[in-house]
């Protein structure tokens, strides 16, 4: 049996260690990140993204990411990866040991300065050429606020193809756009997809899905028609972004698997399995150290 768009399995990132910790009150160990990790593994989840490579003292929850990349279980048919937002962040990632690099910059100028502390074009600038100086690491283009922006509004579709084409140019064409928010309307995505794709046709595009509104199974079910296969998930639905008002916790991890499987789409994930991770993370946060 097959799911929507005739999709017969789909390609399932956790972020629940970066995007599901960097909103939370309180900073885990680096070993209670590893057993969440572990347990993660252990449900069958093969694309983990476990840390960024940020300032710490903007984002308190991901210090330690050197120690944690190196205290990650080394595990076959297991791709590791962490976040950047800019050339520093990407060098201290790859001499940590990464090899999976997700870049990010916004498509709306208000959350780049209040996310990056800078414009979209200059974010942009400063990754130029970091892929020709490093063809061993595979990078990933995010887009933060690809469709909803809590200073700047509604994104149209043509300005978030402006930003592919910007990543195609560094020569980055495997995005992930993000509803950062977790309030767009589903057929705006699909639009600013088509855009996107029309922009740069051999695109490979993924999506990173909040959920304020009980939409994002909607965009899910949409964007399998789309033949899109890549989505980013959080066990529990933890998540947010500290420089985006009012956004929301991620898709779960959990929900999204059941719900594919119910649709005959195959994740390789045990949603059983998946409970003892969500225990991983509630109880690592429960002895986590409150932020002052």
């Amino acid at each position: 049996m097959t799911g929507p768009g005739s999709v017969d399995g789909v390609e399932i990132t956790d972020v629940v260690l970066r995007d599901g910790l960097q909103d939370e009150p309180v900073v885990v160990a680096v070993e209670g990140r590893v057993r969440i990790a572990e347990a993660l593994v252990a449900a069958g989840v093969t694309r983990i993204e476990a840390a960024s490579f940020v300032n710490p003292d903007r984002v308190p929850q991901m210090a330690g990411a050197e120690e944690l990349v190196a205290a990650l279980p080394g595990r076959r048919g297991v791709r590791w990866s962490a976040l950047a937002l800019n050339r520093r962040g990407v060098q201290r990632a790859i001499d940590a040991g990464v090899t999976d690099v997700c870049v990010v910059v916004s498509a709306a100028e208000g959350h780049s300065r209040a996310n990056a502390g800078r414009t979209v074009a200059d974010a942009l600038a400063d990754l130029d050429g970091v892929v020709a100086e490093h063809p061993e690491v595979r990078f990933t283009g995010g887009v933060a606020t690809a469709f909803v922006c809590p200073f700047d509004g509604d994104i149209a579709p043509a300005r978030l193809a402006e930003v592919a084409r910007a990543y195609a140019r560094i020569g980055i064409t495997d995005l992930g756009l993000a509803d950062t928010l977790g309030t767009a309307d589903p057929q705006h995505v699909v639009r600013s997809v088509g855009a996107v794709r029309e922009a740069v046709p051999d695109a490979a595009v993924g999506l990173h899905l909040h959920d304020a509104l009980g939409q994002a199974l909607r965009t899910v079910d949409l964007a399998l028609g789309l033949g899109i296969t890549r989505f980013d998930a959080a066990t529990g639905g933890y998540g947010g972004c500290p420089f985006a008002p009012g956004a929301h916790g991620n898709i779960a991890t959990e929900i999204l698997v059941e719900h594919l499987h119910e649709r005959g789409v195959d994740t390789g994930i045990d949603v059983g399995l998946l409970a003892e991770a969500l225990a991983a993370v509630e109880n690592a946060l429960l002895r986590g150290s409150p932020i002052s």
